[in-house]
């Protein structure tokens, strides 16, 4: 039987969150390295598995750890949203002409 793209997508989905949150433990890469080895074992051990039910707990239970092992604090690269350095130097706004005009006249006075 053959599974749909969805049901890939959802699989390479998982894989990449699990080596995500291994990185959020382990943020030097030589020693998360082995942790990532650990992981695709543990997918390629279950990647001949055809019946949907059976699969289904395998999943649900992945599911379940990744839950269980979240990170209360997990590293965020420094410029992208949480990061240390998001929005720290915003460019200034853009005013229209109108704007402009009206802020001529008013300092004119």
């Amino acid at each position: 039987m053959s599974f749909s793209t969805s049901h890939r997508l959802y699989v390479k989905s998982l894989y990449k969150r699990y080596l995500t949150q291994g990185l959020d433990w382990l943020i030097r890469r030589d020693l998360w390295r082995p942790y990532a080895l650990e992981v695709r074992a543990k997918f390629e051990a279950n990647r001949h598995v055809r019946d949907p039910r059976r699969l289904a707990a395998i999943l649900d239970e992945a599911e379940r750890r990744l839950a269980e092992r979240a990170h209360p604090d997990p590293y965020r690269p420094a410029q992208f949203p949480g990061g240390t350095k998001w929005e720290r130097n915003i460019p200034p706004r853009l005013f229209t002409a109108e704007e402009k005009r009206a802020a001529r006249e008013a300092t004119h006075v």
